[in-house]
């Protein structure tokens, strides 16, 4: 095109994509005037005024405002600045259809009524502060006289959910069903009664016990994840390794309840492994009961976190891999 070629609105129109009613809009806002107007009132344009109809078809088939294409146009902001905001719109639109989708794919699912509709739209939209508020109420429901170790409780309510600022579908409608579950009374009983029955005596409740617990999430954290990488690895349990991994564990561990490990003390730990073991293959009967209650409360949370769910399969297996090497290491001369 030539600099210096005026051009009619029809040729404009066709150059740009754009009508000609849509261009007299923009003339007649003021946002892209005709280079000049003929005697007989038609209007044209040169090539610096279609590229600015041309930029303005792109913006607004963005979704771009008027406003803010106006204030480009004139200066008064970036092209990188206006972008910049109306991508923060649109993420905001996306975020809005994407918890609008999640409550509709879960009244469909549910068969739901307009009360639960109005629920779920009040739960996706909820603030953290209020999120976390929910998940508190019932912890201190369900902590409320029951019988387990002092501090096993705030433990438990340490694994909670933190929805992300921008969730995807599965975490919209995880939330939805752990929110719902939660305000639930029964859902709260049947969690009271699995934690109860589970801690309240041996083994759980030994296993409960504040410096076990500090063990395993605090102070044991790093070599248990040394040995959990071993594990995966296939190191034998009767290997020399796999005994340094294991007196290292042991001795940490009675650290942590202020005694000392010893070859008896590691068989007395092999033992409980064994048994927890054996108690997660063989007991299908509660399998059922924990993933329905706190298990069905941990899967959500993880799914909401974005953080990868704890298996029973690989618990039992580190467990066995445990009770082996624990048992190696306590025969005496070196590991078999």
């Amino acid at each position: 095109m030539d600099d210096n070629e005026l051009y009619s609105i029809g040729d404009v129109a066709r150059r740009t994509g754009l009508n000609v009613s849509a261009i007299r809009y923009y003339s007649d806002l003021d946002i892209v005037a005709p280079t000049r107007v003929t005697d007989a009132g038609h209007r044209l344009y040169d090539v610096r005024a279609i590229a600015r109809l041309e930029l303005i078809r792109t913006l607004r088939e963005l979704d771009a405002g008027l406003d803010g294409i106006r204030r480009l146009l004139d200066g008064e902001t970036s092209l990188h600045d206006l972008l910049t905001a109306h991508l923060e719109i649109v993420e905001r639109q996306e975020r809005g259809l994407r918890a609008r989708r999640a409550v509709l794919r879960t009244l469909v699912k549910q068969g739901g009524t307009a009360d639960q509709a109005a629920l779920m739209r009040k739960l996706v939209s909820m603030p953290d502060e209020e999120r976390e508020r929910l998940i508190d109420d019932f912890w201190n429901d369900v902590g409320e006289g029951l019988d387990v170790p002092a501090g096993f409780v705030d433990r438990l309510r340490t694994m909670r959910p933190r929805l992300p600022e921008d969730p995807t579908l599965t975490q919209l409608e995880a939330w939805i069903e752990l929110a719902d579950l939660v305000q639930g009374a029964e859902f709260r009983n049947k969690v009271r009664s699995y934690l109860h029955d589970t801690y309240s005596t041996s083994p759980g409740r030994d296993l409960a016990a504040t410096p076990v617990q500090d063990f395993i999430y605090e102070t044991g954290t790093a070599i248990m994840e040394e040995i959990t990488a071993e594990v995966r690895s296939g190191l034998p349990p009767e290997s020399p390794r796999a005994r340094d991994l294991v007196v290292r564990m042991a001795a940490a561990a009675a650290e942590a309840v202020g005694t000392h490990s010893t070859p008896e003390s590691r068989e007395r730990m092999a033992a409980g492994f064994l048994m927890a073991e054996r108690f997660e293959r063989e007991e299908p009967e509660e399998s059922p009961r924990y993933d329905a209650t706190h298990g069905r409360y941990m899967s959500l949370v993880a799914v909401i976190n974005g953080t990868p769910p704890d298996t029973g399969d690989e618990f039992a297996s580190l467990a066995a891999w445990l009770a082996a090497a624990l048992h190696a290491s306590a025969q005496p001369g070196p590991a078999r």
